[in-house]
């Protein structure tokens, strides 16, 4: 009865956690989104895909990566045969056991009319099973404590996912191998199946002792032959028919065999019931919690393979793509298969910030999803790892859930520019990407975290910007040399306005120099007259996208870009001793 009302409760756990995860999916939203679909349309949008792609020639692909990504797990065995090895055994061994034994009254006996646990092959294949995903765990802590693979970070889940499953297994193995030397266990199975007693139960114990494991504090062997012969009719009468041998459960067979100098002392101590409740309070619990662990990827993993494998981000529609993001954050297994390959790590290895890895910035990633704010610590790490990311894109081209890694990234930027605070480290990179990008945000949403880095360093230059508005900076001429500036090309420009003629920034605005204050021949010309600081409190340097556009197209091999990169450190340098300066006047006061 206790048994029947934990696997219903657990059963019932674990369904309504699927649907409230399926509620996460089609609701919540990665990163940044000018508009929010709803869940109606998103969830319908969802249902119309799947049945295009199923109706389409899409269906071969989504075969494909069925059998060859989800199966056979080849993006893992392309990285590591170890690794390739384990998630086999772990994967196929747990499901098995979860449809075969976990839910087999559900599944395997609708299927099986002649089910029972303690008959072959279900016995030996539970056992199986068990050995596969002890297995695949021993090679886990390997993996993790002893081979020291580079970057491979563990977690809270890591380590939850590694014992619950070693618990479950461990347990299942101990309890069937108690069960195997308990002579209370043999006594209540003759009560409740034969019904014998006097010398038949002797020779069927007897029998059980010699055959079976079974320790009796009152038989010992060698056992006479007949009684031997007359035990194992009466085995193969009232037993054969739902227990198979025990030498079939091969793993506790050879523990109960282990357990014979003690097994008597540990049957009178109510050892069996004690691991009984362990084991089945360990898989229903387990159970129970799938959905809200890092377990849930044998769900959610294969459908990150699939729907990646059919769609495609310039067709599929925003709010699938949107679905299918929230789905990747919960089908990362922390392999950190994408640190190991990340162009970025370098900068992880001199800064020792963990979120510079792909594989770390998932969680803080997942909290942003699910609406929660991080502090301001963890903030400015996140932001500094996104900062930091060069768009590679070899994290998405590794991934064995298949998740598309870099547009996470990119979407996971957005958000931070938009809510973080005024951060003036927007590198090349992250500038040149958002340029990239831009159709998915609104002009009055583009320049917000540009207006903020560029107030934050604009109040440093401001007074010295007033006092140089009167020059027409059109003009050529020569006056203060700037003595900051390490490459000295701007001298060479003459005007020819062709950097600014083809900046893709400049085109976008029908006023430009009224949104950007300088443009790019403008700044050349503002350094020539060594008005630096004017040229540093410029917007442009902020917009610039850095794709080089005006430094290929100088007729004097201005190097346009570089310079104006220049003057970007330049002005967060500024502020930076600006601060530094203040800090310490602070502590004088």
């Amino acid at each position: 009865m206790v048994f029947t009302v934990s696997l219903y409760a657990s059963l019932i756990i674990f369904v309504l956690g699927l649907i409230y995860k399926v509620y996460t999916w089609l609701h919540r939203q990665v990163g940044f989104s000018q508009e929010r679909p709803r869940l109606l349309k998103r969830c319908l949008s969802a249902l119309t895909g799947m049945a295009l792609t199923v109706f389409s020639l899409k269906l071969f692909k989504l075969l494909q990566a069925f059998f060859l990504d989800v199966l056979l797990q080849r993006k893992i065995l392309k990285e590591s045969f170890l690794r390739w090895v384990m998630h086999m055994l772990i994967f196929w061994g747990f499901m098995l056991l979860l449809l075969m034994h976990a839910l087999g009254q559900l599944i395997t006996a609708s299927l099986f009319s002649n089910y029972e646990s303690t008959l072959n092959p279900y016995f030996f294949l539970r056992d199986l099973f068990g050995l596969m995903v002890l297995v695949g765990v021993v090679i886990a802590v390997v993996r993790r404590s002893l081979l020291k693979v580079p970057r491979l970070k563990t977690n809270a889940m890591d380590r939850y996912a590694i014992i619950i499953l070693a618990v479950i297994i461990l347990s299942g193995i101990f309890l069937t191998g108690l069960k195997i030397t308990s002579k209370t266990e043999f006594s209540n199975m003759v009560d409740a199946y034969a019904g014998l007693w006097g010398e038949e139960a002797r020779a069927l114990e007897s029998y059980w002792v010699s055959e079976q494991g079974l320790v009796s504090p009152e038989l010992e062997p060698p056992f006479k032959e007949n009684i031997l012969k007359q035990g194992k009719r009466l085995h193969q009468t009232y037993c054969a028919y739902c227990h198979a041998d025990a030498q079939s459960s091969f793993t506790s067979y050879s523990f109960a065999k282990a357990l014979h100098p003690v097994a008597a002392a540990l049957d009178r101590a109510g050892f069996v019931e004690i691991f009984w409740y362990i084991h089945f309070l360990s898989c229903f619990l387990g159970l129970a919690y799938l959905p809200f662990s890092k377990m849930l990827h044998i769900f959610s993993t294969p459908i990150s393979l699939l729907a990646n494998a059919v769609m495609d981000e310039e067709k599929s529609k925003p709010e699938n793509i949107a679905t299918r993001q929230v789905i990747e954050i919960d089908a990362c297994t922390h392999c950190c298969t994408c640190s190991l390959y990340c162009s970025a790590m370098m900068g992880y290895e001199a800064k020792l910030n963990p979120y510079i890895l792909p594989s770390e910035k998932m969680a803080p990633l997942k909290a942003l999803a699910a609406g929660k704010k991080l502090d301001e610590t963890e903030t400015k790490a996140v932001l500094e790892g996104v900062y930091l990311c060069t768009n590679c894109d070899r994290c998405t081209v590794v991934c064995p859930s298949g998740i598309n890694l870099r547009q996470l990234w990119i979407n996971a930027r957005e958000k931070l520019l938009q809510q973080g605070p005024a951060e003036p480290l927007m590198l090349s990179q992250l500038s040149f990407v958002r340029g990239l990008n831009r159709q998915r945000v609104s002009d009055d949403l583009y320049g917000l975290p540009l207006e903020k880095a560029d107030k934050a360093v604009r109040r440093r230059f401001e007074p010295l910007l007033e006092a140089d508005r009167s020059i027409d900076l059109d003009q050529a001429g020569s006056g203060r040399v700037p003595s900051l500036i390490s490459e000295t090309t701007f001298s060479y420009c003459f005007g020819c306005q062709n950097c600014s003629t083809v900046c893709p920034v400049v085109a976008n605005y029908e006023n430009p120099q009224e949104a950007l204050g300088l443009l790019p021949h403008q700044i050349m010309c503002s350094l020539g007259l060594g008005l630096t600081e004017t040229a540093m409190a410029s917007k442009m340097i902020w917009y610039c996208l850095t794709c080089y556009q005006c430094q290929e197209h100088c007729p004097q091999n201005v190097k346009v870009t570089d310079i104006l990169y220049e003057l970007k450190y330049m002005a967060v340098e500024s502020m930076d001793e600006k601060t530094e300066n203040e800090d310490q006047a602070g502590g004088l006061i």
